[in-house]
């Protein structure tokens, strides 16, 4: 799984709201899977009311012990009947479906509760595709009719952006619709290469309220 970088805890006050890295997920063979929070991401967060993860108090410590058991609590139980929706939706490969590092990186760890996602810094290996989702859409107000399943978008690097320098621009026929997620932004600019981009799945109500989208290195 060399296309899987550091995993970034990362949170928001609110549905629709920015997303702050507050901590990040560090694996490897050697050193086993470790946290730590990130001292800049949890300063901006405790002005929304961030404190902690549960089961991650100190947010000076590295942890060492019971990390992926503990995060891992996130990732879809096997026995549940729609388990088969859920890996196609996500794009799993079912020979990694209990690795939790790999299912944390691939299905963003999402729960209705709460406002913590699971954001992986990919690395630009051949044959990389992940589904994400656009940013922004709550600004935009977009009508339910500007994109559709399947619809194929296209993007734009913005590194002078004040708020993410790896930020990367999506449009679609040549309007700006949004951005790509933070972290999951920072694998176009690791490589040359052209990324395809597709619609994978939206939910609106009169306007675009999720896009989610499949994005693909060949």
């Amino acid at each position: 799984m060399k296309e899987i970088g550091n995993i970034h805890l990362c949170w928001r006050p609110a549905k629709g709201s920015s997303r702050i890295a507050v901590g990040i997920i560090k694996h490897s063979i050697t050193r086993g899977v470790r946290f730590n929070y990130l001292k800049e991401g949890v300063a901006e967060a405790q002005k929304f009311g961030f404190k902690s993860y549960e089961g991650f108090p100190d947010l000076d410590k590295e942890y060492t012990e019971n990390v992926i058991e503990i995060f891992g609590q996130r990732i879809i139980k096997s026995e549940r009947s729609d388990v088969k929706d859920f890996y196609d939706f996500w794009g799993v490969n079912q020979a990694f479906k209990d690795n939790d590092i790999y299912m944390l990186a691939y299905t963003q760890g999402l729960l209705p509760t709460d406002n913590f996602e699971f954001l992986a810094d990919f690395n630009p290996e051949k044959g990389l595709s992940f589904v994400s989702e656009i940013a922004g859409l709550t600004e935009a107000k977009l009508d339910a009719e500007t994109i559709s399943e399947g619809d194929e978008l296209t993007y734009e690097l913005e590194p002078d952006n004040l708020h993410d320098s790896n930020a990367v621009k999506l449009y679609k026929n040549g309007m700006h619709v949004g951005y790509i997620k933070l972290i999951h932004s920072r694998v176009f600019y690791k490589v040359s290469r052209t990324f395809k981009i597709k619609a994978h799945a939206i939910e609106a109500n009169g306007i675009l309220k999720r896009v989610f989208i499949k994005i693909s290195l060949h």
